[in-house]
């Protein structure tokens, strides 16, 4: 007993030093410089590369109405030597530059004039909205500091250094944030509530959790999102507390996908499933574990066949997976699963737990299994 359980021991402790990023929910940043290059999925698909026939490109092309043509004449003919003033023009080859024009601040300044009447009184002109100081920025500046912090997640930092570099305006951090406490204050109502609500009436939706430091300490960055929407706020929590502090899990009857985290467990309402990113990672250290095993790399072949249909589906803007392909990647899946828990039944370690209940999550569940770690409209079905 005591070898068998020493065994065990010094399995865990081998699971846990090969734990990477592929793996598990290890941190990139975990591996320093020494990581290794990484290894693609991906198998070969007999196409070429790049864009596919049929494909809907982003290519850039001329438009019909430039902003500007400037015109280059010949001055001398190529052949004789002859000047071409006046020539006939035989044909004319269009080139088009796509350029940002030269950007830089520009300085509005308004005179509230005083004016004395004949009868003595004193009448100051009326300010302009949005006017109230010596020296303020504009709207449309303001605007640009917004975008870059939260549509780009830029840092204060780094947006204020780049709207000093691009339009030559000196902007400090402290700036940054009063533009976008003012922009959230502008919005119409409670914006807050209005995307509570979205997200807990969606039919399928996105929760995380990540660690993050403030002033020093542990807090967690909890996330709820949709295609459309997105719910971000800090807790000193991870686990339940913090989940009902964003408002939507606790009333949530949809699809929400997660990474497993014991507490998401709390809220019967919802429908559970596995993050496919997640499940795809624990696959691979399943694999890693049990390398004799092919059930591991069956799930992983058919996970990524699935991803890759539903790709497929999306961008040919269908609202679901071809039913077949779909059958076809159920059953491997699950297939693989089966087989699994019947490799490994009896395994008592805690490895062989583990090991046992992702391939049990992965039978009973992978009919919820919504995409690769995002939402799409593609429907589990026809």
């Amino acid at each position: 007993m005591r070898i068998a359980a020493l065994e065990a021991e010094n399995a865990e402790l081998r699971r846990r030093l090969g734990q990477t990023p592929r793996n598990s929910n290890v941190p990139p940043s975990s591996e320093g410089l020494t990581k290794p290059a990484p290894k693609s999925l991906r198998g070969r698909s007999g196409r070429r590369p790049g864009g596919q026939d049929g494909r809907e490109g982003r290519t850039l092309r001329q438009v019909d109405d430039p902003d500007e043509v400037v015109r280059h004449d010949p001055v001398a003919c190529s052949g004789c030597g002859d000047g071409l003033a006046g020539a006939a023009v035989v044909g004319v080859t269009r080139r088009q530059v796509f350029e940002i024009p030269q950007v830089t601040a520009r300085v509005i300044e308004h005179h509230i004039v005083a004016s004395r009447c004949g009868c003595g009184t004193v009448t100051c002109a009326s300010t302009p909205p949005g006017v109230d100081a010596p020296a303020q920025y504009g709207p449309r500046l303001s605007a640009v500091v917004v975008y870059l912090l939260v549509a780009q997640f830029g840092s204060q930092k780094r947006v204020a250094q780049a709207v000093g570099d691009l339009f030559g305006v000196p902007i400090s951090q402290g700036s940054v944030a009063a533009m976008t406490a003012r922009a959230g204050s502008r919005l119409d109502g409670d914006f807050l509530a209005f995307v509570r609500r979205a997200l807990a009436g969606a039919e399928v939706v996105n929760f995380d959790e990540t660690g993050f430091r403030v002033a020093g300490k542990l807090h967690w960055v909890h996330s709820a999102s949709t295609g459309k929407y997105s719910l971000l706020y800090v807790h000193p929590k991870r686990g339940r507390e913090a989940i009902d502090a964003g408002g939507v899990l606790s009333g949530f009857t949809g699809i929400a996908v997660h990474d497993a985290w014991a507490p998401y467990d709390c809220y019967p309402s919802a429908t559970h499933a596995l993050c496919c990113a997640h499940l795809l990672r624990e696959l691979i250290a399943a694999g890693e574990l049990d390398p004799q095993a092919t059930w591991a790399g069956q799930g992983i072949e058919a996970l990524l066949a699935l991803k890759t249909a539903a790709e497929q589906a999306v961008a040919a803007r269908h609202d679901h997976i071809d039913a077949g392909v779909l059958a076809d990647g159920v059953a491997a899946f699950r297939h693989a699963a089966l087989v699994g828990i019947k490799d490994h039944a009896g395994q008592y370690t805690k490895i062989g737990g583990k090991l046992h209940a992702l391939r049990a999550f992965a039978r009973s569940s992978f009919d919820r299994l919504v995409t690769f770690g995002v939402v799409t409209p593609v429907q589990a079905g026809t």
